[in-house]
């Protein structure tokens, strides 16, 4: 009886090039230290960066001390009979904590978008390939779409799926996508 031994992993194509041999699948390349410096793992990334909990409570207790030496002014001036300070030091806490609340509110909305849209933007970026001798992004599958996409394509298709349209910096919103992309249940129709 004859063993066989370890199969290899099934290739694609490149619908591109016509290559397989340079076509790995995306989460792979954005898990790969060496995609990092050239930028690579940002153009074909899932989702945008939202700041964690605890970034949000180093922020607020950053924002508390701040807003604190305003309060420390203010007293001052109502200590030593200083009308300036009194006035300037709670103008500087309620400035700094009310600033405070809106950056811990925004991070906070950041993370509801970003997970609300995890579920679809997996699904879209977990299949995908990307071909470093083309430098393109294709589905295996054809599904959702047969051809091509550069990176920045890709990246705009699978965040603007995902409801990560606003989060898209400028020159991707102006990055036009190949006609006839199929938009699926929850999608944007204008893709951005």
């Amino acid at each position: 009886m004859v063993s066989e031994g370890a199969r290899e992993p099934a290739r694609v194509t490149c619908p591109g090039c016509g290559d397989s041999a340079a076509a790995r699948a995306v989460p792979e390349i954005c898990a790969d230290p060496a995609s990092v410096p050239d930028g690579l793992a940002d153009r074909l990334a899932r989702q945008p960066d939202a700041a964690s909990r605890g970034d949000s409570w180093l922020h607020f207790a950053e924002g508390l001390l701040m807003a604190g030496v305003g309060a420390a002014l203010a007293y001052s001036g109502i200590q030593s009979d200083e009308p300036l300070y009194t006035i300037g030091g709670s103008l500087l806490a309620v400035l700094l904590f009310a600033g405070t609340v809106l950056v811990v509110r925004g991070e906070a909305r950041g993370r509801r978008v970003v997970e609300a849209g995890e579920e679809r933007a997996s699904e879209l970026w977990r299949p995908a390939s990307y071909c470093s001798a083309c430098g393109t992004v294709f589905f295996p599958g054809g599904d959702p779409w047969e051809g091509p996409l550069t990176p920045e394509q890709f990246q705009k298709f699978v965040w603007t799926e995902a409801g990560y349209g606003k989060h898209l910096d400028t020159e991707l919103k102006d990055v036009a996508l190949p006609p006839g992309i199929p938009v699926r249940a929850g999608g944007s129709p204008d893709h951005a």
